[in-house]
């Protein structure tokens, strides 16, 4: 693995399902050391970007990313060695892991500097025995608050245009588990 420390990547603390459980997760060391792997790295210096290709996993402390692809958007340049990130986007097979909880999506974008996740299409987030299914996740990093709607990714067009964001159409759906009682 590569070890980068001037990319900033702000971690996932998916949302719990169950209320008694969210306060632990709401904080991550985002300044914690990234990781890096991937079967390739294109450097785009004058675009301040990288994209990592080929089974891309990205660790920081206790959050997993993993993808096809993602493109790191940063402020600064390489060669100085003062890069830092502003943007990340995952495409392709997008699972962001914590300890007690997976979040899966066709597409994933974190916003370094506002500090939200943002998961779009198929979008399935499971904790134990708990899974909702949806079409758009949003997490604010800060306060841990999370939002999944039934909006997402248009497949094709009947109207001519290239997939994209659909706000209708879609419901969340999912299930909960109960206690056991004695």
């Amino acid at each position: 693995m590569n070890r980068v420390s001037h990319l900033l990547l702000v971690a996932a603390p998916v949302v719990l399902l169950v209320a008694h459980a969210a306060s632990g997760q709401v904080s991550h060391n985002s300044s914690a050391p990234i990781d890096f792997s991937a079967q390739s790295i294109e450097l785009q210096d004058r675009a301040n970007r990288a994209i990592l290709t080929g089974g891309v996993t990205i660790r920081q402390a206790t959050m997993t990313l993993t993808a096809n692809r993602v493109t790191v958007a940063y402020t600064g340049q390489v060669a100085s060695g003062s890069p830092q990130a502003s943007r990340l986007d995952a495409a392709g097979g997008v699972t962001v892991t914590r300890p007690d909880q997976t979040a899966k999506s066709n597409f994933a974008v974190y916003d370094v500097n506002r500090r939200v996740v943002t998961m779009i299409g198929n979008v399935t987030l499971t904790q134990g025995t708990n899974r909702l299914n949806g079409g758009r996740l949003s997490i604010d990093l800060d306060t841990g608050r999370a939002t999944i709607d039934g909006s997402g990714v248009a497949s094709g067009s009947s109207s001519g245009s290239a997939g994209g964001v659909t706000q209708q159409g879609g419901r969340v759906s999912g299930s909960f588990s109960v206690p056991k009682r004695n």
